[in-house]
Order: C-alpha cells, then sequence, then structure tokens
C-alpha cells in the first residue's frame, strides 16, 4: 500500500483565549502518511455526496499515535486543507494498518 497522502491528527484541548480564561480549540497531536479511498456507488454515500459530504477510508499505519485515535478527533489533509470527521478507527485484518471512516464537509 502506498502511503503518499501527508495528514495531521488534531484533538479538541483547552488553549489560553489571552484574556486570561481557556477556549477549546483543535491542538495537532501529530502528523503522518496516509492513503485516500474516497467511497463512492451506495445509496447512502450518493445521498452524502448531495449534501456535499465527501466519505472515505484512510489508511494509516499502525503504531502508538494511531492506536490512540478516536472519533472525538479531527483529520486534516495537510497538502488540500480539508479537514474530516473521523467516524470510526479500525485495525486492518493484519494488524499492520489502521482503517479510519472519515468523512469531509461536515461539522463536528
Amino acid at each position: 500500500m502506498r502511503l503518499i497522502e501527508a495528514v495531521a491528527f488534531d484533538a479538541l484541548a483547552g488553549v489560553p483565549d489571552g484574556s486570561g480564561g481557556e477556549k477549546q480549540d483543535w491542538v495537532e497531536q501529530f502528523t503522518t502518511r496516509a492513503h485516500f479511498r474516497y467511497l463512492r456507488g451506495s445509496e447512502a454515500v450518493i445521498a452524502a455526496r448531495l449534501q456535499g459530504k465527501q466519505p472515505a477510508v484512510v489508511t494509516v499505519r499502525a503504531n502508538s499515535s494511531t492506536r490512540a485515535i478516536t472519533p472525538e478527533w479531527q483529520m486534516r489533509d495537510t497538502r488540500r486543507g480539508t479537514a474530516y470527521n473521523i467516524r470510526t478507527a479500525v485495525p486492518s485484518d493484519d494488524r499492520l494498518f489502521i482503517e479510519l471512516t472519515c468523512e469531509s464537509g461536515v461539522m463536528v
């Protein structure tokens, strides 16, 4: 599998707001290489595309960082600037990769 895309993973965290308080914002956790497979064809996928959403399965190499990914995080395509909500994160059958079901074009 060719992991040729560059992605970053962000988690929500409290950051100073400059007034002595704190606000929730996305904080980058790590970057890695990935493989994108855009979904197409099923009725649910076509309906999502009509709403401006683009579902994809993104594959990353399994390691201690990628095993920590949860649906509360977001993924960013660092080349295109597209943000994706992570719906699921499951290991591949051989456990060498993590497969993320993601969706762009939606708010968290």
